[in-house]
């Protein structure tokens, strides 16, 4: 059953077509700088501009309502022009992760039926798609030129230096260039858009496990989330802000929490097109982000930079946001001891726009996501018995009913019905709520170890790993165990400078967890895997395993 009775929940809030989140910003602070990229500032009223007229050239191409267009962009100006322009064109973006193979993508367009991607002239992004189009998959490509959205002399010096780097476009059709757009007309004609009903983003999950689905995300959908988040961060200043943006726009958190909360207080998008440590500390110190969102493996990432190059003083940043993945009370105090800011952790998902909860400046619990956004009800429910909501305190798979909750996912009618339950979303998630409704996540269920009979959480042992002060990064899995069926086996990586061995790392865990908890094995790498965002990612050391588990 769908989440039909969301709309009936927004109440206290607006919905209204995604497109009007830029319109709305460029009249509240039409003077105000919107982005900076590499050193190259757009002000509010410059980029709706370039949105309106984009728009009209999608249009003039046959973009409309129930027309899919692929965004396949990393963070430039691009990235928000062109989601804004195929949303006021009357279309719905489909966010497409430009590092994903050819085969990934192919099944992306075919899955959504797009026929028309808006993609960057990045050589390593086109040689995928030019397969793509040669296989006539794709009718229309628009092509935006990197060197013209960066500051005059960074452009000239990409063409001349790094030429290289960017791809050589046939002329004519099926590619269109960005500026050819441009030349359509000054604004779209406009569309009429039903908030509760029509779709803005098809927004794929993560695909950590099975095949990712397309997530269906209304137009209301997608505005009542900025809503509900902004009214959880009061401590916001509209028209004061710079924003950090180094979380790509093409996954639905950095979509939500960064580019369309972002604007929609005014606030100064600083974008990077890559999360490489040199340039974005250069970043951070040159333009002072007051709002940090990211996930924890970069506050890491940034904590690490800042020690070594002895500029630990953030005290610009008013709050960081983290989300996505699970963030470690150990990881979380060390950010706030080096940088003196405070970290609010949230949660959610693709399905849910994806902002579910967030912890609140006035009262943060470690270990704990917060309680949920204005507008949204969690609930904890018997895995096994989805209809039966638990008791306060209890362990249980979280659902959740709000107006930022999907309509359901695209052209699965079955997955659909499964996630629902009473008009409640199964998120797949288990974890408690505690008496102030603070929402705690103790893990997947996908995740759960499975030890003789006893579930294994591997959070826990994750979590105590991190207390280790030599730990950087750590990853529970579970492998083929001819006793207990599956026992733990942890990863780690250790932080610069630091050494331990596994042996050590295990005597360390004996007095933290009971003996079906402990790794039966631990391995020291240089590297774990991770998401195309940067979360820790566990699906390629479970294949890892499988694959050592195979008679020869």
């Amino acid at each position: 059953m769908q989440n039909l009775n969301a709309p009936d929940m927004a109440q206290g809030f607006t919905p209204m077509p995604a497109g009007t989140l830029l319109d709305v910003a460029v009249r509240r602070f039409g003077q105000h700088h919107a982005i900076d990229f590499l050193g190259r500032r757009y002000r509010y009223d410059e980029i709706g501009a370039l949105a309106n007229r984009a728009a009209a050239g999608l249009q003039a191409l046959g973009v409309g309502k129930g027309v899919n267009v692929g965004l396949c962009l990393p963070n430039t100006p691009y990235s928000v022009i062109m989601y804004f322009a195929i949303l006021k064109a009357g279309g719905t973006v489909v966010n497409i992760n430009p590092l994903y193979t050819a085969h990934e993508m192919e099944t992306i367009l075919r899955d959504c039926g797009v026929g028309m991607l808006v993609t960057l002239d990045a050589s390593p992004i086109y040689e995928k798609i030019a397969g793509l189009v040669g296989g006539g998959l794709l009718k229309r490509v628009v092509i935006c030129r990197l060197a013209r959205a960066l500051p005059w002399a960074k452009g000239l010096a990409l063409r001349l230096l790094r030429g290289k780097e960017l791809a050589k476009i046939p002329a004519g059709a099926p590619y269109v260039e960005f500026t050819t757009l441009l030349g359509a007309a000054a604004t779209p004609t406009p569309v009429q858009i039903d908030p509760a009903r029509d779709i803005a983003v098809l927004q794929f999950t993560g695909g950590t496990t099975g095949t990712p689905k397309a997530a269906m995300l209304t137009h209301a959908n997608v505005t009542v989330n900025v809503q509900q988040v902004q009214a959880a961060m009061p401590q916001i200043v509209p028209g004061a802000e710079r924003v950090l943006g180094v979380l790509p726009f093409f996954h639905v958190f950095a979509m939500t929490a960064v580019m369309n909360l972002g604007l929609s207080i005014g606030a100064e998008l600083l974008l990077l097109p890559r999360p490489e440590a040199k340039p974005l500390m250069q970043l951070i110190y040159r333009r002072r982000p007051t709002i940090l969102p990211g996930v924890p493996t970069l506050f890491t990432a940034i904590g690490n930079a800042a020690e070594q190059a002895g500029r630990t003083d953030l005290s610009f940043v008013k709050f960081c946001v983290s989300g996505g993945a699970p963030l470690s009370v150990e990881v979380m105090e060390r950010f706030e001891r080096l940088s003196q800011s405070r970290i609010l952790e949230g949660y959610g998902l693709s399905e849910t726009s994806p902002v579910l909860t967030l912890s609140r400046e006035a009262l943060v619990k470690p270990g704990s996501v917060g309680p949920a956004v204005p507008g949204t009800v969690l609930e904890i429910r018997d895995p096994a018995h989805p209809e039966k909501i638990l008791p306060q305190g209890e362990r249980g798979e979280i659902c959740a009913r709000g107006p930022q909750v999907m309509r359901g996912y695209y052209n699965k009618p079955e997955e659909t019905a499964y996630v629902f339950t009473d008009g409640t979303f199964r998120t797949g998630d288990i974890g408690y709520l505690d008496e102030d409704g603070y929402l705690f996540i103790v893990d997947r269920i996908k995740d759960v170890i499975l030890c003789g009979g006893f579930n294994v959480y591997p959070r826990v042992i994750e979590e105590a790993a991190y207390q280790h002060q030599a730990v950087q990064d750590a990853v529970a899995i579970g492998i083929p165990d001819a006793y207990r069926g599956q026992s733990p086996k942890l990863y780690v990586t250790l932080r610069p400078g630091m050494s331990a061995t596994a042996e050590e790392i295990r005597d360390f865990l004996r007095d933290k967890l009971n003996p079906i908890e402990m790794p039966k094995k631990v391995e020291i790498r240089d590297n774990l895997p991770k998401t195309m965002v940067g979360k820790l990612s566990k699906k390629e050391l479970v294949a890892e395993e499988a694959a050592k588990a195979k008679p020869a």
